[in-house]
């Protein structure tokens, strides 16, 4: 059974990661929770348009992966494993900021 976000509230007591932009991909290891572990589901929000993916060893973003927008924050689920997130610029430099989430 696969975990689906269904809660409308949010906890984030662990320091998350700032990524930041450029024409190149960058890309951060995933912050861990509270407790240590890498946590099932991360927000993601972002400065400027940016596309995100993550990776398990290493992670490369495109410009056409999952496109997030200023002032929006997406929820990902994180599969075991995965431990990388990487972020790319649309068209101006910017920062992508990942927290873990500890409720899910």
């Amino acid at each position: 059974m696969s975990n689906v976000f269904s809660s409308s509230a949010m906890t984030i007591v662990a320091t998350g990661v700032s990524i930041t932009t450029s024409g190149t991909s960058a890309s951060a290891t995933i912050p861990l929770c509270a407790s240590g572990e890498y946590p099932r589901y991360v927000r993601v929000a972002a400065t400027v348009a940016a596309c995100v993916r993550i990776g398990t060893d290493s992670a490369t973003a495109a410009t056409t992966d999952m496109q997030i927008q200023p002032g929006d924050a997406v929820i990902m689920h994180i599969p075991n494993g995965y431990t990388k997130i990487a972020a790319i610029q649309v068209a101006s430099a910017g920062v992508v900021q990942v927290s873990p989430l500890e409720n899910m």
